[in-house]
Order: structure tokens, then sequence, then C-alpha cells
């Protein structure tokens, strides 16, 4: 097994701003196992709130190269189990290794990847497209830009309501909320009044991470759901979540991998958590990952490439919300 590594800066369409930050290029990682002509192709971005770096992933996984192409692994569980002592505190590098690795599994049978995992792809969620904060106006503009079915709104600012009054004026779509932990226990409760009158789905992650004994009145207390983002990382914190979110948002680059979030989607559902997937702003290596496991949801957030100026890969293909899978095999991914 070959073992490659290339760093790309994946430029924005428009400046894209949550509560905590602003961005305009994402760099990103993609990571290439290749064995007998077959390759399979992970990713993970560059993240300050989780101080990751291209370049500090870059050098533990050159590090563990030896390692990595001497794997004898045959299924991603092993592999995963394998590079997990390795990559414990880098889970971004795991998560590419372990994309890279369950996209090779399927090529080497010959399937897609939904297939390789024998799931029913005929009731698929519909993905939200995101607007990040911004002045109202640019708001509704980047809105009336890509008009679609659900779009996730970024908020955390001191306009929240101001924002989603004047959004709502001008699309009957679904609304969710993201506050990226912007928001205080009692502005939450409040807060979920007057949205759910405005026609939100749900919230997302109100409150900073480690607030539990918030999140737990924030449960008992608002009027819409709560899904969490930050406060579920990893396996582990799934049952945290129990009681304290009405569901979770699961990324793949925080969990470290394919492999660990089927698992936490699996046991979400066991717990009656509604399931989310949820993307960074990401190239299509990333995106159609994530579509694969799209039975397992309830909701999806993989709208990360259609924020890109120009991708790096075709893949899966997005329109109004609805995708469609790539002929290719695996997770359909292809280098441009």
């Amino acid at each position: 097994m070959q073992l490659t590594l290339k760093k790309y800066d994946l430029k924005l369409q428009h400046t894209f701003t949550i509560s905590r930050v602003s961005i305009d290029v994402q760099p990103t990682l993609i990571v290439s196992l290749t064995i007998n002509g077959l390759t399979g192709y992970g990713a993970a971005t560059a993240n300050p709130y989780y101080e990751i770096t291209v370049e500090k992933m870059q050098l533990t996984l050159q590090k563990l190269t030896p390692i990595i192409e001497q794997s004898a692994a045959t299924k991603p569980e092993e592999f995963w189990d394998e590079m997990l002592p390795h990559l414990k505190h880098d889970l971004f590098s795991l998560c590419a290794l372990d994309m890279a690795f369950t996209d090779l599994c399927a090529r080497q049978r010959g399937q897609k990847l939904y297939e390789y995992w024998n799931y029913d792809i005929s009731n698929n969620p519909l993905t939200n497209y995101t607007i990040g904060i911004a002045s109202i106006e640019k708001m509704v503009q980047k809105m009336q830009e890509m008009p679609w079915p659900i779009y996730k709104i970024k908020l955390g600012t001191k306009e929240d309501i101001a924002i989603i009054t004047e959004l709502r004026k001008h699309s009957n779509a679904i609304f969710r909320v993201d506050a990226n932990c912007g928001w205080g226990v009692q502005e939450t409760i409040d807060n979920a009044i007057v949205l759910k009158e405005l026609g939100v789905e749900f919230i997302e992650q109100p409150l900073k991470a480690t607030n539990w004994k918030g999140h737990k009145e924030v449960f008992n207390n608002a009027v819409l759901p709560i899904i969490a983002d930050e406060s579920c990382i990893t396996e582990t914190d799934i049952v945290k979540c129990h009681n304290h979110f009405h569901g979770v948002n699961v990324k793949l680059m925080k969990c470290g991998g394919l492999t660990p979030a089927r698992r936490m989607l699996v046991n979400a559902k066991k717990l009656g958590l509604k399931t989310m997937v949820g993307c960074m702003t990401e190239s299509n290596v990333g995106i159609s990952a994530i579509a694969h496991l799209l039975p397992l949801l309830d909701y999806v957030d993989m709208d990360g490439a259609l924020l890109l100026k120009e991708d790096i890969a075709t893949g899966v293909t997005l329109e109004y919300g609805k995708l469609s899978y790539s002929s290719g095999n695996g997770t359909g991914v292809s280098l441009l």
C-alpha cells in the first residue's frame, strides 16, 4: 500500500463567517492510499478551533508512513483500530486515513460504499445549504443566489432574531439555525419561542460545549429541538448527549472518520437521539464520503463543496438539496 499526501488551499465563493471566525481560504489535506492500481481518497481540513493545521497533519502522517504502508488490515475497522494508538491525539489525520482506506476497500470489492455497507438509499434526507454570518442584506443576497429547500443559518450575533425575521420574508424554505456556542441559557430558551414561530426546525449548539448544566436546562425548557455539535466529538459523547440534547451532529474529522461515525450514529438512534452528519467547508472528497452515510441520518449538512469557488474533485452532485451518486465505486471520488 502506498500513501500519498497533498495540500490544497480551497478558495471560497464568499467570506464564510460563524460566531467565532471568518475564512476566505480553507487549507485541506488529501490522503490517497493505493494498492494494485486502485486508489482510495480521504480528506481533512485545517481547523483553528481544534488547533489543527495541514502542516501538523502532514508531519504526523509522514512519520507514520512505514506503519501505514505495511498494514495487513483487510477491513476498515481493523485498519482504524491499528491506527488509533498512533493517532488518538490527531483524529483529523485519522479521519483522512480511515476515509481513504474505507474508500479503497469498497473499490477493491467493485462496489459503491453504500453497497459495501449494505445500506438502502431509497429514503435519503435532503441536505441544507448554509448561510454564514454577514450583514442582513448580504445574507438575504446569499439565500437568493442559491434557491434551496432547507437553509442552515449561522447565528451568534446581536441581531439574530432580526436576521431570521428578514430571511423569512424572502423564503418559505425550512430554516435551521446554528449559534456555534454563541448564546446563553435564557437567551436560547427565549430565542426558541420566537424562532419556532418563524418556522425554524431546530437549534444547533447554542451553548458552549462544556456547559452541560446549561444544556440540561435548555433541553428541559426550549420549545425547539436542540442538536449537539461541539458537545459531540467522539464516541463517548453520545451517551453524555442523551437527555441533554434531542439529537447529535457527528462530524467525521472530529470523531476520527467513517468507522467511528457509523458506530456513533447507530448508538445515537438506540438512545432515541436524532442523527445528523455535518461537513466542514471542504472539497467533494469529504462530501462524497458523507453521502454514503445518508441512510443512517435524519438530517444532513453536506453543502461544504458548494461554498467553494472551484472544487478539486468530482464525486456526488447536489441539486436543490437532493444528492446524486457518482457512477464510480467506493465514494465515487476522482481528483481533478
